[in-house]
C-alpha cells in the first residue's frame, strides 16, 4: 500500500515535522525522526504531541521540499501511542507530493497545485 512513499522517502534527507492538534484544535508541529514498520510509520513523541493524540488521532507528517523547485511530501494518517515510550504508531491513510503552482500534467487529483499522489 505504501510502496509508492517508501520509494520518495530517499529523497527527503532532512527531519519532517509532526503536525497534530489537540480538542481546542491548536495546531503543533515539531521535528521528529521517522521509522518505517511495515505498512506504519513510527516516531518518537513529546508530551504534547502524545496528548494531542490522545485527543484527536488525526496527524500529519510534512517532508519540506529539498530545493524551491522540488515538491513537499505530506502524509496524513491516524496515529496511536505504541507503549510506555512515547512512541507514536501511524497507520497511512493518504500521501502526495506537493508545490504550488499550476499541475504540469494531469494527475487526476482534485489538488488545485501541482499534486501527485501516492495513495
Amino acid at each position: 500500500m505504501i510502496t509508492k512513499l517508501l520509494e520518495q522517502l530517499p529523497n527527503y534527507p532532512s527531519p519532517p515535522h509532526l503536525l497534530s492538534a489537540g480538542d481546542d484544535g491548536r495546531p503543533h508541529a515539531v521535528a521528529v525522526a521517522v521509522r518505517v514498520d511495515g505498512q506504519q510509520l513510527r516516531l518518537r513523541a513529546g508530551k504534547r504531541s502524545l496528548a494531542n493524540v490522545a485527543a484527536c488521532k488525526h496527524v500529519s507528517v510534512l517532508w519540506g521540499a529539498p530545493t524551491a523547485d522540488d515538491y513537499s511530501l505530506i502524509v496524513d494518517g491516524e496515529a496511536a501511542v505504541d507503549g510506555q515510550e512515547g512512541e507514536l504508531r501511524i497507520t497511512v491513510t493518504r500521501a502526495v507530493l506537493h508545490r504550488p503552482g499550476a499541475p504540469r500534467q494531469a494527475t487526476g487529483s482534485s489538488c488545485g497545485s501541482d499534486c501527485v499522489p501516492l495513495i
